[in-house]
Formats: C-alpha cells, sequence, structure tokens
C-alpha cells in the first residue's frame, strides 16, 4: 500500500502536520503538490488500494479555491483518504466540510477528518512553533486511531452552503532590497506575480504568503498597519490555545 500526500501548503505548515501523519505510515509517502500552478492534475490517478491524505490550509474559514479546483481534477478511484484541515488558531469553519465534498466528488472515501495547528502564516504570533512536539505526539496516536478504519467518516463540522469566502486583502510588494531573482513569481500557486517587476495583481493574488516565505532576500512585505489591525481583530478568539481534533 502506497501513502499519497495531496497538500495545498504555501509556506510549508500544512505540509509539516500531512508529514508527521504520512510519515508515520510509510517513511516515503508520495506526494502531489497542489501548490504546483504548472502540475497537470487532470493526469492524476490514484490506485484504490492507496491511502491518500488531503491537506489543505483554513483562508478566512474556507478551503483555498484555487486547491479545491485542482483537488477535483484528480481521479481517486475509491481509495482511502484523511482529510488535514490545518489552521493558525483562529477557526477552521467550513474549511473541512468544504474539502469533503470535493474529496467524494472526485471518488476518494472519506474515512476520517483532521483539524491541526499550525503557525499563522501571516501573524507567526498565534500559534507559534506549531506543530510542536506534543502536536507531534498526538498526530500520530490520530493516525494510530485511522489505521485500518474502513467505514465513513461520521459527522464532519461546518456548514452547507458554506461561509462567503474573503478576498486577498493582504497583497506582499517588493521593497528596496529586491534583487529580481524571479523565485516568488515561479513559485506563486495563482501565478500572480508579472515577470519584470515581480508586483503581484491584487486580483490574482490569494495572499497565501508563499513569495514571502520563498524569498532569500526577505524583500517582500505586507502592510504593516493593515497586519496589526488584523492581529488586534483576532487577538481574542486566538488567544486561548486550540487543540487538533479528530473526526472519526
Amino acid at each position: 500500500m502506497n501513502v499519497v500526500e495531496i497538500v495545498f501548503s504555501p509556506t510549508g505548515g500544512t505540509e509539516k502536520a500531512a508529514d508527521i501523519i504520512g510519515k508515520h505510515w510509510n517513511e516515503n509517502p508520495v506526494k502531489i503538490d497542489l501548490s504546483d500552478a504548472a502540475a497537470d492534475f487532470g493526469k492524476c490517478e490514484i490506485n484504490g488500494q492507496d491511502m491518500v491524505i488531503i491537506a489543505m490550509p483554513s483562508f478566512g474559514g474556507r478551503a483555498p479555491a484555487v486547491a479545491v479546483e485542482r483537488l477535483r481534477k484528480i481521479r481517486g478511484n475509491g481509495a482511502s483518504c484523511v482529510l488535514v484541515c490545518v489552521y493558525g488558531n483562529r477557526a477552521y469553519e467550513d474549511t473541512l466540510v468544504e474539502m469533503e465534498d470535493a474529496a467524494w466528488e472526485c471518488g476518494f472515501h472519506v474515512t476520517a477528518a483532521i483539524s491541526a495547528i499550525a503557525e499563522h502564516s501571516i501573524m507567526p504570533q498565534y500559534a507559534t512553533g506549531r506543530p510542536d512536539e506534543a502536536d507531534r505526539k498526538q498526530l500520530t496516536e490520530f493516525a494510530d486511531q485511522i489505521a485500518g478504519k474502513t467505514g465513513p467518516v461520521s459527522t464532519i463540522p461546518g456548514n452547507r452552503p458554506y461561509k462567503k469566502a474573503g478576498g486577498a486583502g493582504l497583497v506582499p510588494k517588493p521593497d528596496k532590497s529586491c534583487v529580481k531573482c524571479g523565485l516568488c513569481a515561479k513559485t506563486c500557486p495563482v501565478q500572480a506575480l508579472d515577470s519584470a517587476q515581480f508586483k503581484a495583481d491584487s486580483k490574482k493574488c490569494i495572499s497565501c504568503m508563499r513569495c514571502m516565505k520563498q524569498c532569500p532576500q526577505n524583500a517582500r512585505k505586507v502592510n504593516g498597519l493593515m497586519v496589526s489591525a488584523a492581529a488586534l481583530a483576532i487577538k481574542k478568539v486566538c488567544s486561548v490555545k486550540k487543540e487538533n481534533e479528530l473526526f472519526l
């Protein structure tokens, strides 16, 4: 049995959580990167005997639209799958049910779901350093409970219809230290950056922050006042440490 990780992880936190589970089952899981804008996901066909992890971050309580769109092109062929929604200690709201609907639609058999915590990609003061060792222990325990389960998942929290998706809001921009290496444009999941000035198209940008994470010069920034205002708005709800959850 192969373990396959189908992951959308612009800044690495979601992949880290998925790896804890996937590598507990198999040291070398097969990976499908939903953030690869050049990939042809229509050619991805899963063996029905494989064990699959579908992992995405929660963006404002929803699954990233581009990740769901690309997932829907993959043929699941009845393979068992675990959904992993990763969020930065605020809330994941309708993310898991949206992932569940997409997974069933493309032929996966959803047997379990997990909500996991990772450091906030825009405001790292929330869930700093997570997933940590305690999270690792808990997620591997979840993996052991899921292993061998064949029945469908019972109840996943969330609402249908889903909450309204928000806009991009925070769009990173290059500063004077940009050396125009092009890595940001090359790795952008939605190809939102031009190849000359490396400025982002605000209509395409999904505020995933990958360009900031990838920049070797730390030359991309978001508006500090807007980040401070957003951090203040969610301070109360993020003040309580959230725990990972397992749904069987």
